[in-house]
């Protein structure tokens, strides 16, 4: 199968969806989940996108972010699959593949939206009953223990997304 592209623009918010390798529960072990959770807060420190909102589940990692304008959500996934695999690989001392090729992305188009894969975000973890309730997942954003971005400023004035048609970034193709 041919490579995807991935349709980006600066400033447009995503959620993003990216799988472990061959879906393995590699973050059940809590080290991982807080190697890929320092990971994405150290690249959001250094200015290479605002995180809204994040779940590290035993084999995957949602996110709703929004890439700096200078960054590419291309990249911005690459850094963060990039550095934790390189992190987890240094400090469990073995060269497992950490992450499934790909990843999918929907650009968020309104608050309503925004609204609804926040929520789904913060329920990941209660559905399948790994917890009662979002804030005692350890590994995401509703459990309060991490510092996030506001929610981004074009939903606060009711505008829709930035346009996003015509612009490309080619990715590794997506799995179903």
């Amino acid at each position: 199968m041919g490579r995807l592209k991935h349709r980006t623009a600066p400033g447009c918010t995503y959620f993003v969806t990216t799988k472990a390798w061959r879906s393995r529960e590699l973050f059940q072990l809590s080290e991982n989940a807080g190697i890929v959770i320092q990971c994405l807060l150290g690249y959001r420190e250094k200015g290479t996108y605002r995180l809204h909102e994040f779940v590290v589940t035993p084999n995957h990692l949602h996110l709703l972010l929004t890439p700096a304008d200078h960054i590419s959500l291309e990249r911005a996934m690459q850094l963060i699959r990039g550095g934790s695999s390189h992190e987890i690989h240094g400090q469990r001392e073995h060269k497992l593949q950490i992450w499934h090729p790909g990843f999918h992305e929907s650009t968020i188009r309104n608050a309503e939206d925004y609204e609804e894969r926040r929520n789904y975000v913060r329920m990941n973890p209660v559905n399948p009953r790994f917890v009662g309730s979002p804030g005692d997942w350890l590994f995401g954003s509703a459990s309060g223990r991490f510092s996030l971005d506001d929610h981004p400023s074009f939903l606060s004035s009711g505008a829709k997304a930035p346009s996003n048609a015509g612009l490309f970034v080619g990715a590794k193709a997506p799995t179903p």
